[in-house]
Parts: structure tokens; C-alpha cells; sequence
């Protein structure tokens, strides 16, 4: 049986080597090529790097032709730890033909990693268990855990180990929950200001630093950081492993969602160290999904004994705090995420919607924190949340609370009610899967399978605007809740290098970058290096010029965002360029080099070369991002009040000569 290949691309040796070696004269970008073998008879004999369906595989000169045996050997990128960085490629080849059941696995790691599924308001854990994905289970036999910490006693606990009476417990100021929310966000955050209507303490300032988050403990506030609050799930998710694994637990795949940031990454990578765990990949929660999916095509081939040709997915999944799609070409068990978007939408826009339509006095009312409020705040939180899961079966639902002081709510909400004070929630996440297409370049003829995820993949509405978007049929060969965290634990295994005889865990998944990535130019411009949705890993640069003449300095802003002014993008970090030779405006060429590895690391490179001169007139700077230990605006604007226009660049309409 054998895949023909419609499309191929032929890259030598040389070129091959060309791509890990200098990019240009005293550049600090080298690297050693892996070396290469054949992916069908493991040799080495005059190869070249041919492009399969959607993935590129080595073959010698005797299997060079357009028949190439289906499933030959898949190139999977694993993640090899670094004490200077946090992982670094290394390539495992997988044989069809040559695994057996006595072959043991040549993990570079002593244990498989766990896949860990933190949501806004539940989470999970999971682990690849002989030849399946294995969700454990906690002592309540639960798989899905409630993400929230109560603060009662000395000792916090998490939902994971602990059990409330009753709900309303958890709403009573004690307990903190939707910190994923919060994570690496500042005072001036709108994000941060709709949480102020949760039933615990949560103040700003207004002036660009972290809010003051705590819990309501034997009438006294007990302040907390959401590092915290997420660090105590991430430690019984991991006692909870260890318990029923019998082993210790090192190493983790998390998901995060496609909008984090990566100083946001950063924080939640800190908190992983808190918890005692390293990192061994931070994936966006769709491209997890889609990983699963890969699987999922991968055993249906297998089954029917199929071709494998490529299928278009599209993933949609909303949770209770945030909202991603992604679009992803799969074949072979190859995952390609052709495009990621993202958003801070999700059941809890829903939610806080809903509880001002019943209390629109709500803010002021609520305003003072106090006890009393608190309670109040729980008890209508609880009703809402009730009635908006009863619409998702029924056509209406009656609320009818009691908030105390002779204030009561009696209301029958239906579900154009609520779908009409939802209106502007719904449209966005339409937006979001029409974006994403069109990042993807697909129509949407071409999609194959229409893939819903998330606790809001129930709401009717949802359901029906994304399939008379795609005008297709939903996907219902996964779990809706479970899809994530068994994609991490499937990436756990692959990073851990975990050999499957059955073909299970030959996986590769081909990221892509959610954000465009680049620097302040252009006058208060953000310049893209890297786009967004680029293939990684990557390495692109753009040349930049000066703006004064005999200006000898040069600072390099980093940004990560997709729109077009710096304000409105996360800040990753600043450096100085300086020593540039003396000339007019417009003459010095400043070289600027952003690289991403496949574990998602990003170096900076800068330098200055002269026109007419091979090597660089200054040494080229290497740094690596983030270096901002808060993406706060107003050190972007004592920047600006600091430096003012003096060490500007300008983008130069230059192809770089590599």
C-alpha cells in the first residue's frame, strides 16, 4: 500500500545543513544539524528531504520516488530537558515493522508525563497507560475536579482532595476559583475588572500593577495570588498521580489557551515549578484537541485500511473562561494547525451577563465587599448558573431567589432571553471561527469534520452557529470534556519517547504561533517579525534602519499581539543596541532575528551591519524572551518618556540575503 504524493519538495544536504548554520557573518545563530537517516531502510546513502502529505521525511536514493510505503516512519519531534533551556529538539524514528511487543521504549526520560487539563472552573489529569490515554480519578471517583481553593483552616485545599457540603459553601468568600482568568494580569485589565463581581475580594488601583485578590477567612481577609490558587491544583493533581501511578511525577504537558500571552506562559511555567513539576510543553488546548484527532484518523485508517489522505478539521472550544478555534490539516497521524485564534470569551461573559439582566443594579449593589454582599453575591452567582445549564435542555427555567434584606429575584427566563443578553458574546465567537478560516485560507467546503469542546459546547445556540458556519454536521468521536487533557497525555507520551507497538504514538503535531511577534517601529507601529500562525519552529528577520542622523544607539521594543499599535499588545522585553558607526539617517542596517524552537522558546537577535561590509559593525545581541517580569504598560511609557523618539527605527523594504 503506498501514498502518492500530489505535492513534493526536494531539499538537498547542503540546503539542510544551510538551515542550522550562520545566517550572516558574526550572527550568533549556530546550531549542529541532527544527523539524518532514511525513513524507510535507515540508511544513509545520498538522501534527500521529501515532502509526504504534510509532513517532510528523509529517503535514500533508492526509495526516491513518487510511491512512498504508507506510515514508513514518522519523524517525531520529542523535547530532550536543558538546564539553560527549558527543552531542545531531539528526533526519535518510529518503525512500523520494526516495533514489537519485546521492544522496550528508549524514553529519555525515566517516566511517562502526565497531561494536565486546568480549566477556568474544572480540571483534569490524565496519563498514557499501556496502549490508551487513562483519566484518573480522585478518591470521590471524579474525573473532572472543581478548580477552586478554600482558604477555612490553615492549610488551603483544593477541589481536588476537598469536598464541599453544598455549593453555596464554595460561594461564601472563603473559597477562590476562575484564577486561570486572572494569571499575569494587571489592575487596568478589563478581564480583571469583570472579575470583581465574584464572591471574594478582588481591588485595583488602576495603575498597571497586579490586583489584590483574597478570601474571606473567620471574618478577616486572607490575601492570595493566583500563582497560588493554581499551584494547589497543580499539587493534588500530582499527589493524586502519584498515589494512583504508584510512582513519583516529574514531568507535565499542560494546556493553555490560545490568547495567553507569553509572559503569561511564563507565569504559568513558575507555577508548575511551584508545584514541583517541569514543563515539558505548554499547549494551546485546541491543538491538543487536534491532537487526539490525529489519533483518531491515524486507527480509523488503520482499521479500513485506507489511503490516509489529508482531512480538514475545524476545533471549537469554549470553556468557562476563554474561547479558541483552530483549523488543522491531519494525515498520517501528522497534526498541521493551519490557524489559531483566541479570545477571553466564555461561560463566565455568559454568567456575569445574565446577573446583571436580573440585578442591574448589581456593581453598585455589590460594591462594598462586605460579608453580607458576599452571601448575596453566592446566592445569585448559584441561581444563574443553575438556570443558564437548565436552558441548555429546556426551552425556559424559573428563578426564583432570595437575597436577604427583602430583596428577591422571581423571574421565567426562556432561551431567546437569554440568547438576545448573550448577543454580542455569540457574534464574537462567530467572528472568531470566520477568522480563523480565513487565517487558514480554507473554505468552508473544505472542512471535513466540525469539532466542538468545552462545558459551553452544550448551549444550543453555540452548537448551531458554528455548524451553519461550516454548514456541516458536529464531530462526535470525543468527549467534549475529556478531548484536551487526553491530548496532552498523548504529548506527554510522545515527549517522553514512549515507543508504541501498535503505531498508537505515532504523532507528530506541527505548531503554529497564536500571536504575531515584533518589535516598536515605524513610529508607535508594532512591526511584525514573525506573524502569527507561522509554522514553527521558525527563525525570521526584517532589516531596520535609523531615523537621525549619526544616531548611535538603537532600542529594540518586543511585542507580542496582533494589532497594529504597541499600546495594545503584550510587552515582552526591551534592549539597547549601541557603538553604530556614524552616517546619515537611513544608511546603517539593523539587523533584528527572532527565533522559536519547537518547545516555543523565543531568542532576539540584533546587530548593525554597514552597507558594502561583510562583517557586522557591532556584536550581535542574543536575548530571550520574556525579560519583562510584568507585561506592564507604564514600563512601555517611561520608556517612551525616558528615550522619546531619539532611538527610533524605521522598517527598510529589503529582502535579508542569507
Amino acid at each position: 500500500m503506498t501514498l502518492r504524493t500530489s505535492r513534493r519538495v526536494v531539499v538537498t544536504m547542503e540546503a539542510y545543513q544551510s538551515l542550522f548554520a550562520c545566517r550572516r557573518s558574526g550572527c550568533a545563530l549556530r546550531q549542529s544539524a541532527p544527523k539524518p537517516l532514511c525513513a524507510i531502510c535507515n540508511c544513509n546513502n545520498d538522501l534527500q528531504w521529501i515532502f509526504v502529505g504534510v509532513v517532510n521525511i528523509w529517503v535514500c536514493v533508492q526509495w526516491r520516488r513518487n510511491d512512498i510505503p504508507v506510515r514508513p516512519r514518522v519523524l517525531l519531534i520529542s523535547l530532550r530537558s536543558s538546564k539553560n533551556r527549558m527543552a531542545e529538539q531531539a528526533y526519535t524514528v518510529a518503525s512500523d515493522g520494526e516495533n514489537t511487543g519485546e521492544e522496550k521504549s528508549s524514553s529519555p526520560f525515566s517516566e511517562i508525563a502526565i497531561g494536565i487539563d486546568i480549566g477556568t472552573s474544572q480540571c483534569s489529569v490524565a496519563v498514557w497507560s499501556g496502549s490508551k490515554v487513562e483519566l484518573l480519578r480522585n478518591t470521590r471517583h471524579q474525573k473532572l475536579m472543581k478548580s477552586y481553593v478554600t482558604f477555612k483552616d490553615e492549610v488551603p485545599a483544593g477541589g481536588v482532595s476537598n469536598q464541599l457540603a453544598h455549593e453555596y459553601e464554595m460561594l461564601s468568600g472563603a473559597a477562590i476559583f476562575n484564577m486561570k482568568r486572572l494569571i499575569g494580569r494587571v489592575d487596568t485589565d478589563p478581564v480583571v475588572h469583570s472579575s470583581k463581581s465574584l464572591p471574594f475580594l478582588v481591588q485595583t488601583l488602576d495603575i498597571g500593577v497586579r490586583p489584590f485578590i483574597a478570601a474571606l477567612v473567620k471574618n478577616m481577609w486572607r490575601s492570595t495570588t493566583p500563582e497560588e490558587v493554581l499551584a494547589i491544583f497543580l499539587v493534588e493533581l500530582k499527589v493524586l498521580a502519584e498515589m494512583q501511578l504508584k510512582r513519583p511525577i516529574r514531568n507535565v504537558v499542560l494546556t493553555v489557551p490560545v490568547s495567553f500571552s507569553r509572559f503569561q506562559l511564563t507565569r504559568i511555567e513558575r507555577v508548575c515549578a511551584m508545584a514541583g513539576l517541569h514543563v515539558l510543553r505548554l499547549m494551546p488546548e485546541p491543538t491538543a484537541v487536534a491532537l487526539l484527532y490525529a489519533q483518531q484518523q491515524q486507527q480509523n485508517v488503520h482499521e479500513s485500511m485506507g489511503s490516509g489522505s489529508e482531512k480538514i478539521a475545524l476545533i471549537f472550544n469554549m470553556g468557562a473562561g476563554f474561547c479558541d478555534v483552530a483549523v488543522t490539516a491531519t494525515a498520517g497521524g501528522v497534526s498541521q494547525i493551519r490557524s489559531l485564534a483566541g479570545s477571553t470569551l466564555g461561560g463566565e461573559d455568559l454568567l456575569q451577563n445574565m446577573m446583571r439582566h436580573l440585578l442591574p443594579d448589581m456593581d453598585s449593589y455589590f460594591s462594598r465587599h462586605g460579608i453580607e454582599e458576599i452571601r448575596e453575591m453566592g446566592l445569585l452567582r448559584v441561581a444563574t448558573q443553575d438556570a443558564i445549564h437548565t436552558l441548555s435542555t429546556q426551552p425556559s427555567v424559573q428563578i426564583d431567589v432570595d437575597l436577604g434584606n427583602g430583596r428577591k429575584i422571581y423571574k421565567v427566563l426562556d432561551r431567546k432571553e437569554f440568547e438576545k443578553v448573550n448577543r454580542n458574546v455569540f457574534e464574537k465567537c462567530a467572528s472568531l471561527v470566520n477568522q480563523s478560516l480565513h487565517d487558514a485560507k480554507i473554505e468552508v467546503d473544505d472542512v471535513n469534520d466540525v469539532i466542538l469542546v468545552g462545558g459551553c459546547s452544550n448551549i444550543p445556540i453555540i452548537r448551531n452557529m458554528v455548524m451553519d458556519i461550516c454548514k456541516k454536521d458536529l464531530y462526535s468521536g470525543m468527549n467534549p470534556m475529556e478531548a484536551a487533557v487526553r491530548g496532552a497525555a498523548l504529548e506527554g507520551a510522545v515527549a517522553s519517547g514512549v515507543n508504541d507497538p501498535f503505531g498508537s504514538l505515532d504523532l507528530l503535531t506541527i505548531q503554529t504561533t497564536p500571536l504575531s511577534i515584533g518589535i516598536r517601529a515605524d513610529g508607535n507601529s508594532l512591526v511584525p517579525i514573525i506573524p502569527k500562525n507561522t509554522t514553527m519552529p521558525t527563525r525570521k528577520d526584517v532589516i531596520f534602519t535609523t531615523v537621525h542622523d549619526n544616531q548611535a544607539e538603537a532600542l529594540i521594543i518586543i511585542y507580542e499581539g496582533n494589532e497594529k499599535a504597541v499600546e495594545n499588545n503584550h510587552l515582552l522585553g526591551y534592549f539597547k543596541i549601541i557603538g553604530i558607526p556614524p552616517a546619515p539617517k537611513g544608511i546603517p542596517e539593523i539587523n533584528v532575528c527572532m527565533d522559536i524552537d519547537a518547545s516555543s522558546a523565543l531568542r532576539v537577535f540584533a546587530g548593525v551591519i554597514m552597507p558594502g561590509e561583510q562583517n557586522p559593525s557591532t556584536p550581535f545581541m542574543e536575548v530571550r524572551m520574556p525579560t519583562v517580569d510584568d507585561g506592564h504598560g507604564w514600563c512601555a511609557e517611561a520608556l517612551n518618556r525616558t528615550y522619546g523618539s531619539t532611538l527610533d527605527l524605521v522598517t527598510v523594504q529589503k529582502k535579508v540575503q542569507h
